[in-house]
């Protein structure tokens, strides 16, 4: 038990940080963060999304995506426009500019997904997802109980 323990915290540990290194490293031309990566992706996708669906989305909470959203308004890549005075829930949408890098990143997103699944097989990368998301479903019940 103790080696699936170390195993399984090394993993996601050190794939959490590559993947910050990597977002960190493609954004760097667009003098944005790495956190600014998922939000620019997630609306992209969307077309229009509100915050908390965002915050949904990513992962992250909501002080962490609002930050980002505040940057990236600064930066004139989101906009938006308040419903009934309430910002968390107006629908983001990106600029002209803030599609061309939300393209661009989707590209290299893409390609680092390419070259993180090299050898495996589509049953691997299906099994290994299941795999995820059952792990990811059971330590969210587990946590449910703090």
């Amino acid at each position: 038990m103790e080696g699936r323990f170390s195993a399984f915290t090394y993993l996601i540990s050190s794939l959490n940080r590559y993947i910050r290194k990597i977002k960190t490293e493609e954004v760097l031309e667009y003098e944005l963060k790495s956190p600014h990566v998922s939000c620019l992706y997630y609306i992209h996708k969307a077309g229009k999304i509100t915050a908390k669906e965002l915050c949904d989305a990513c992962g992250d909470d909501k002080g962490a995506v609002s930050r980002s959203l505040e940057s990236l308004e600064k930066k004139g890549l989101v906009t938006g426009a308040p419903i009934e005075g309430k910002k968390y829930k107006m629908p983001l949408i990106l600029t002209e500019k803030g599609t061309a890098i939300a393209e661009d990143l989707s590209k290299k997103i893409d390609n680092a997904l390419e070259k993180a699944g090299e050898g495996l097989s589509e049953e691997d990368r299906i099994t290994m997802y299941r795999s995820l998301e059952i792990i990811n479903r059971n330590l969210s019940e587990l946590c449910k109980k703090y």
